[in-house]
C-alpha cells in the first residue's frame, strides 16, 4: 500500500505548500521579507504538533485490547472518512480564491500595531495544521490496515515529493496544471474514502457494535482475489474486499454515489 498514502500526502502537502508559497512570495513582492522568519515558525511548529499528535494516538491505541482496538480503527476511520470529504470539497470551492483570502488574512496580520508576529505564525500555523492534522487521521486509518513498511514509505515519500514541487512552483521554473491534478486526485479520494467508511463498519461488527445485514453480499473470489497482485493493489487503494458483507457494500455506495454526484454537480456549476 504504497500508492494511496503517497497521493494523499502529496496532495495534502502540496496545498500546504501552495498556502506557504503564497504567503512568502506576498511577502518578497511587498518588501517585507522580515516576517519570513515568522512564516516558517508556524510552519514547523504545525509540522511538529501533527507529528507529535500522531506519534502520540499511535502509540496509545497499541494498547488497547482487541475489542477496544478494532473500535479505535473503527473511530479513526470515521474521522479519516470527514476529513477526506472536507478536504475534496473545501479545495474545490477555495481554490480559485484562496490567494485574495491569504492576501486578506495577511493584510489583517500584519496591519496590526501590536502583535503583527504572533498573528502572522497563528496564521500560518492554523493553515498548516489543519492540512497536517487531516493526514495524521487518515495515515493512522491507512497504517491499521497495513502494518508493513509501504505505507510509511509512500507517506514520506508523497511529503517529500510535495516539498519539491512547492518550491519549484515558488522558484518559477515550472508551472504545472493545478486544477486538473486536484481535480482527478480529489475523484480518486472520494473512491478511497468509500472503501475507508466500509471498512469502519467491519471494524465496528469485528468490535461487537454493529451485527445487522452480515450476510455476504456476493463472492468475487473467482474473478479477483486478494491473493493476487491486482486484488491486493485494489484491497489497499479502495478497501476491496473480495467477500463483503451486506452492510459494508451499503455503506460503500450509500456514501460514494451521493458524494460523486455532489462533486460532478458542484464542479459543473463553477464552470458555468
Amino acid at each position: 500500500m504504497f500508492f494511496v498514502p503517497y497521493l494523499i500526502m502529496l496532495r495534502e502537502g502540496l496545498e500546504a505548500a501552495l498556502i506557504v508559497v503564497l504567503i512568502v512570495s506576498y511577502l518578497k513582492k511587498t518588501g517585507q521579507t522580515q516576517w519570513m522568519k515568522f512564516v516558517w515558525i508556524g510552519v514547523f511548529s504545525a509540522a511538529a504538533l501533527c507529528l507529535i499528535a500522531g506519534i502520540v494516538i499511535e502509540k496509545t491505541s497499541g494498547e488497547f485490547p482487541q475489542r477496544q482496538q478494532e473500535l479505535f480503527e473503527a473511530i479513526v476511520g470515521v474521522i479519516a472518512v470527514i476529513m477526506l470529504t472536507y478536504m475534496v470539497f473545501w479545495m474545490q470551492r477555495a481554490a480559485k480564491n484562496i490567494h485574495v483570502q491569504l492576501r486578506e488574512a495577511m493584510d489583517q496580520a500584519l496591519s496590526r500595531e501590536q502583535g503583527k508576529a504572533q498573528a502572522l505564525v497563528l496564521m500560518v500555523f492554523l493553515a498548516v495544521a489543519r492540512e497536517g492534522l487531516e493526514s495524521v487521521f487518515f495515515l493512522i486509518a491507512a497504517f491499521s490496515q497495513d502494518v508493513g513498511i509501504m505505507a510509511p514509505a509512500g507517506a514520506v515519500s508523497g511529503l517529500i515529493s510535495a516539498a519539491l514541487i512547492g518550491l519549484v512552483i515558488y522558484r518559477g521554473s515550472i508551472r504545472l496544471p493545478l486544477d486538473a491534478f486536484f481535480r482527478w486526485t480529489a475523484l480518486f479520494i472520494l473512491f478511497v474514502a468509500a472503501g475507508l467508511a466500509a471498512g469502519s463498519v467491519r471494524a465496528f461488527h469485528e468490535a461487537g457494535l454493529w451485527n445487522h445485514w452480515q450476510d455476504v453480499a456476493f463472492n468475487a473470489g473467482r474473478i479477483l482475489t486478494t491473493h493476487s497482485l491486482f486484488g491486493t493493489l485494489m484491497e489497499g487503494m479502495f478497501g476491496y474486499q473480495e467477500a463483503p458483507s451486506v452492510s459494508e457494500v451499503t455503506i460503500y455506495f450509500a456514501y460514494l454515489i451521493p458524494a460523486l454526484v455532489w462533486f460532478m454537480y458542484r464542479s459543473t456549476k463553477q464552470k458555468a
